[in-house]
């Protein structure tokens, strides 16, 4: 993977996905390549960038090009500083020293092994800082695998943890705090951060964890909005529940959790402890449960039952003097489930009509947990 070019200083918006991009690609790579120029020298950004690699386990390969003559390694000698090794001098114009370099790389990639991930259900347990999502995993896992601690973003990593359960493997990730990238200035935290989005992006189940004592947030609807947007099915967790004696705060949160965060409606919600343990033993059924849902494949015989009903009974959407018809329905995805309806006139299915097909679907399927894409598509 060839990576744009990272400059550190710079709060431009490009460069923040730059550098995002480049932090991913370095956590998923066997191997990392550190192209420094040896012509201009060693800069300030070259050493910001070594101190972020440092962190990696990943084996770092610092590459000073424009190294024309073979027979001079000048140009390497201000690189040692870097903290990263021996440099390799080339000439990626003359291709000098690239083929020394590709066998060196080619010796520490790792043989191909069997993909082994296979029938793991992946939870990525989520949330703002110190909402008590390192309390939670340990108290899953029965071990203490995450740090825990009073002080808000402990959590700097994505921590991985297996635990089997009732015939069933599950992999459970506490990620960092996922906090306003305004807020995020520590390199370390950082690379928490990007290794948190990668979490999320291959959990099949999310548990987003709100700390009930403070109440909901705006950023506890920005995580949230982020898991969804990436397809996840979702459990929301109110977290420290026994700390709230007064029957209004609790109505009050179960409230305002209907009123903002409708977008994540279809997430059951589970009242729970981690600190002690209470309620915390029911989110292994409902994650069982919740994924069930989010891998079904609906049959086509019933999903054209419910056609014929809405047909008959339903509304249906008439603009400009043309009157949308549903004709056939099938499912078209899993994880999340996605449904493709065939149309005469698809253009018409608005956001509400979409609305109420979705109530529809979840009123006959049992749907709890997990988005449903619907598409509206011309049967021709």
């Amino acid at each position: 993977i060839d990576t744009g070019g990272i400059e550190v200083g710079t709060e431009d918006s490009f460069q923040t996905s730059i550098r995002t991009q480049a932090l991913v690609a370095a956590e998923e790579a066997d191997a990392i390549v550190f192209l420094v120029d040896g012509k201009s020298g060693m800069a300030p950004d070259d050493e910001e960038v070594a101190r972020i690699l440092k962190r990696t386990k990943r084996p770092v390969f610092l590459v000073v090009n424009k190294v024309d003559n073979p027979g001079s390694e000048a140009e390497t000698y201000d690189f040692w500083a870097l903290g990263l090794g021996t440099p390799w001098p080339v000439s990626s114009t003359h291709g000098h020293g690239t083929g020394d370099l590709l066998d060196e790389i080619v010796a520490v990639l790792p043989e191909s092994e069997p993909e082994t991930d296979e029938g793991i259900i992946d939870v990525a347990i989520i949330g703002r800082p110190n909402a008590g999502k390192s309390s939670l995993l340990n108290r899953m896992s029965g071990v203490e695998r995450a740090i825990v601690s009073d002080v808000a973003g402990t959590t700097r990593d994505a921590i991985d943890t297996q635990v089997e359960r009732d015939g069933r493997t599950y992999r459970l990730g506490d990620t960092a705090g996922i906090r306003r990238k305004a807020l995020i200035e520590e390199d370390v935290e950082y690379y928490g951060f990007v290794r948190a989005m990668r979490a999320i992006d291959r959990a099949h189940v999310a548990l987003l964890v709100i700390d009930s004592s403070i109440g909901l947030t705006d950023q506890d609807q920005r995580v949230a909005r982020f898991a969804a947007e990436r397809g996840c099915a979702m459990i929301i967790l109110l977290n420290k529940w026994d700390l709230l004696e007064d029957e209004d705060r609790k109505n009050d949160l179960v409230s305002h959790l209907a009123d903002r965060m409708g977008f994540v409606g279809f997430a059951p919600v589970l009242r729970i402890s981690a600190l002690s343990g209470r309620g915390v033993g029911r989110i292994w059924d409902a994650i069982a449960g919740v994924y069930d849902n989010y891998t079904q494949q609906i049959p086509t015989s019933q999903l054209n039952k419910l056609l014929t009903e809405l047909r008959e009974f339903g509304h249906t959407v008439n603009k400009q003097g043309k009157t949308l018809r549903l004709q056939y329905a099938t499912q078209t995805r899993t994880a999340p489930p996605g449904i493709t309806f065939f149309a005469n006139h698809p253009q018409l299915a608005d956001d509400n009509f979409k609305r109420y097909v979705e109530n529809r679907l979840r009123e006959r399927f049992d749907l709890q947990g997990t988005p449903v894409y619907l598409k509206f598509r011309s049967k021709d």
